[in-house]
């Protein structure tokens, strides 16, 4: 360190996560201006001791919805930087479905003065398709505004796949629109020659790999592999074994979509980091596709890394293999101490996000027509850990001249009700794989349309659910026969709360335990709900406007033929 370098203070006696070798050194970090000044200081310069500590970049999430964690970007911030995250690649596309651009303003606006790096990506597929009603629609003309806002870093993921493989003029545009960014895919179980021309047509990134074997066609392509670790969709256990020093350029760690209480009993990227550290993936090796990689990946050139002239973001560690987290440091200032945050937030004026539940929920019909004594329909059959649900076949009961649930066989009815405009519509099926002996589960947290998605035992417990949703203005409740016996308001686009972690995921977890009383076997049932209604992911899904079939990428009926069982 010569002495026209300037030094504000310098962290001293840590060992130092050099990304560029894959190597730690014992070193000082010296510190100016928010940037990283070197390795050194000269004599007097303020210290801070750290000895046999270690000292990381901080964590970038390489694909996140913030409104997925339920918070407001501020109470998301204090949840996350405590643990090391110290930027996010976000996809603001769930208020986006609600609110449009208006939404993510909101997004950007409440994020500006945060320790925590919030870089957007302009929602790709607001709607992800022509199967559901959301609240906005963004075409080609919304993207490209986009693009030109400060922080707004590329395309968001790309669901559409068979708009992008069939040549859907208006899904083009929008690639075309983003060329030289870097631009998110999503294309579950693609392979093969639809695959190579999914890739061709610009996106670079997918995280929605399930297997090893899909990841690695997928890589072997060109996508770099984001490996999610959320609430619902786990794949870090199957897609580990990807990761060695030869792929890791080239695959990265995110969230997706982590829920209150996964973030305050697991962690957020600590949590991916400690696992893949404990499955035996080096130290070095983990760290750097959470770090220089994904900033890379999505050009955050200050980021990433432990070196001169980057952006003095940085994680101290106790321990390695634990992954315990010290202190966290952004832009050279302390922001958190064992695990509580060191700064303060304000929410900016949000008026404007509210008030977005509009229907008449009390003239809400469920009814399905229906003769003879059962008739065959057709099934949803959802899977606890992962988003993607089956299709199956069951007899209902005929009941009052309509298709009724039969919870004796584990058979709900299902429901999806747009929200947005008043319309009163409402697409009605079944599901199976809930559990549910009796009651019902409602939210307005629907990928990606969030409009009002519920299941239940009967039409009438369904309807309260509604009747209490639109009460609240937004939100997530339980039903017993004529009781709601647990609520979550989320009076924000009827996505987030006004309040903090440690409450939201008291009141999830409240809710959880409410649909295990009533018989539910799923981990995160509404975790698991929440993506009932997203009809880019197979195989069966529900919508406002009925039945959809992903892998033939049509409605279908509820009913199977009409046909009915008299016996």
């Amino acid at each position: 360190m010569n002495e026209r370098t300037h030094v504000d203070w310098v962290l001293k006696g840590g060992r130092i996560l050099d990304v560029f070798s894959g190597r730690f050194r014992e070193a000082d970090l010296a510190v100016a201006d928010e940037r990283i000044v070197g390795f050194g200081a000269p004599p007097g310069t303020e210290t801070r001791d750290v000895t046999g500590k270690w000292i990381v970049p901080g964590l970038i999430d390489a694909h996140v919805h913030i409104e997925s964690s339920q918070l407001t970007p501020g109470a998301f911030a204090r949840a996350v930087v405590p643990r090391g995250t110290t930027a996010v690649i976000a996809d603001p596309h769930e208020i986006a479905n609600v609110l449009g651009l208006t939404g993510i303003r909101y997004i950007l606006d409440a994020s500006e003065d945060l320790p925590l790096g919030v870089f957007i990506m302009a929602p790709s597929c607001v709607p992800s398709c022509p199967f559901e009603s959301p609240g906005a629609v963004l075409g080609p003309e919304e993207i490209a505004e986009l693009l030109t806002w400060d922080r707004v870093v590329g395309l968001g993921e790309v669901m559409n796949y068979p708009g992008v493989i069939h040549g859907d003029s208006e899904v083009w545009a929008k690639l075309d629109a983003a060329r030289g960014r870097p631009i998110d895919g999503h294309a579950p179980g693609l392979g093969g020659p639809d695959l190579w021309t999914y890739v061709a047509a610009g996106p670079r990134t997918d995280h929605e790999s399930t297997t090893l074997e899909e990841a690695r066609e997928k890589l072997a392509a060109g996508l770099k592999i984001l490996i999610r670790e959320g609430t619902t969709a786990r794949n870090l256990d199957a897609l580990l074994p990807l990761l060695d020093e030869r792929t890791a350029p080239f695959v990265h760690f995110c969230t997706d979509d982590r829920h209150p209480e996964s973030l305050l009993d697991e962690g957020h990227l600590d949590d991916l980091l400690r696992r893949a550290i404990a499955a035996g993936v080096a130290p070095e090796l983990a760290i750097a596709s959470a770090t220089i990689h994904p900033a890379t990946t999505y050009g955050l050139a200050d980021r990433g890394a432990l070196a001169p002239g980057r952006r003095a973001d940085f994680v101290v560690l106790d321990d390695l293999e634990t992954f315990t987290v010290r202190e966290v440091y952004a832009a050279g200032r302390q922001v958190a101490v064992d695990g509580a945050p060191r700064f303060e937030t304000s929410s900016p004026t949000d008026e404007a996000v509210r008030g977005t539940v509009r229907l008449d929920a009390s003239s809400v019909s469920f009814g399905l027509p229906a003769d003879g004594g059962r008739v065959r329909v057709r099934v949803v059959e959802v899977e606890g850990t992962q988003v993607v649900t089956g299709s199956g076949e069951a007899l209902a009961p005929v009941v009052d001249g309509g298709a009724a649930a039969d919870p004796a066989t584990d058979l709900l009815k299902a429901a999806v009700v747009e929200r947005h405009s008043g319309s009163q519509r409402v697409g009605v099926a079944f599901a199976r794989g809930f559990g549910l002996a009796r009651g019902a589960l409602a939210s307005t947290v629907a990928h990606d349309a969030h409009n009002i998605v519920v299941v239940g035992a009967t039409d009438e417990e369904m309807r309260l659910a509604v009747v209490e949703l639109t009460r609240l203005g937004g939100g997530q409740v339980v039903v017993d026969g004529d009781a709601v016996v647990a609520r979550l308001p989320l009076p924000i686009a009827g996505l987030m709360t006004d309040g903090e972690l440690s409450e939201t995921a008291e009141a999830a977890r409240s809710l959880s335990e409410a649909a295990a009383r009533l018989g539910c076997r799923l981990p995160a049932p509404f975790a698991t709900l929440s993506f009932l209604a997203l009809p880019v992911i197979p195989h069966l899904k529900l919508t406002d406007r009925g039945l959809v079939d992903v892998d033939r990428f049509e409605f279908v009926s509820a009913l199977l033929d009409n046909a009915s069982d008299a016996g």
